[in-house]
């Protein structure tokens, strides 16, 4: 299975709409955001993903119940444990939030520092895609998660 994953996108509709067609364009069959959408308008761009996609809130996430309603239920609070082809996955936003060194996951997927990360840790996937806003780094990143070989590579967008 093909995850498409991305973080902080921060409202830039140009950078979600590159995302977006991204993932579209390499058919990955699932999605997940590790926070700070920002507004509830930013998640109108998710409506265009030809795959299901799930995501978290992030610290600059301030209208929880707009960016709830927008998403149709998919961006929740998190930490958020998940399943899917029989992985375990752990999404975030802060890394902090978690404790990989006891977490019944294979897959930890985080955001929150902007930099891109793959790194294993405590025998999990360990994944920061970076941003896909752009605006602090001027790089607008995703990652690609393969679930078959455990492993994720960063694009850049």
């Amino acid at each position: 299975m093909k995850i498409g994953v991305f973080a902080d996108s921060h409202d830039n509709l140009v950078k979600l709409d590159h995302a977006v067609k991204f993932f579209n364009r390499h058919k990955v069959d699932f999605v997940f955001h590790a926070g700070d959408f920002v507004a509830p308008f930013a998640v109108l761009k998710m409506k265009e993903l030809e795959a299901n996609w799930a995501g978290v809130y992030g610290n600059n996430d301030g209208e929880k119940n707009g960016l709830f309603v927008a998403s149709e239920g998919r961006i929740k609070d998190g930490p958020r444990k998940m399943e899917l082809e029989g992985k375990k996955i752990i999404l975030t936003h802060e890394l902090a939030k978690v404790a990989p060194e006891v977490e019944e996951a294979q897959i930890i997927i985080y955001g929150h520092s902007h930099k891109a990360e793959i790194k294993t840790m405590f025998s999990k996937l360990l994944i920061n895609p970076g941003e896909c806003g752009g605006w602090l780094s001027g790089k607008s990143t995703v990652a690609i998660l393969d679930t078959e070989n455990l492993s994720a590579k960063v694009h850049d967008i």
